[in-house]
């Protein structure tokens, strides 16, 4: 297995339905279909599920580059804000990379309705790592 699986075909992110559609380590596209499990009690979509597309869209693009090196791409921040809800269709999600360090690598991620609103935003920071050892 690849140091870092593409986040839409394996574990948390396969699981509420991320889509990936463009990735490279510059720009990440990825979709979302709305459900009604990823929705709050009050009918709109949960403000983690906008963080976690943020998160795997930078972490995509950034592992995109230094997975050639043998590197991982983690998280280490993420402040995403919800602007607008969203309660069916499509979430939208675009990243484009704002700084590409050794160490850090800083994205900037917007979420968007099928009407094309902007409905969350995020700054998302992610880090470049050896991998860990199997079992630690």
């Amino acid at each position: 297995m690849a140091a870092n699986p593409r986040p839409d075909e394996t574990g948390f992110d396969a699981l509420y339905g991320l889509e990936l559609t463009d990735c490279s380590d510059e720009l990440v596209r990825g979709r979302v279909h709305v459900r009604d499990d990823l929705k709050q009690p009050a009918g709109q979509v949960h403000g983690g599920v906008y963080s976690a597309i943020a998160e795997a869209l930078a972490a995509s693009g950034t592992a995109a580059a230094v997975g050639r090196d043998g590197k991982v791409a983690v998280g280490v921040s993420n402040l995403t804000t919800s602007i607008h809800p969203i309660t069916t269709g499509t979430m939208h999600a675009v990243a484009v990379r704002r700084h590409r360090g050794r160490t850090t690598w800083v994205w900037e991620v917007e979420i968007a309705d099928d009407r094309e609103r902007r409905c969350a935003v995020a700054r998302v920071t992610i880090a470049v790592r050896d991998p860990q050892p199997a079992g630690s």
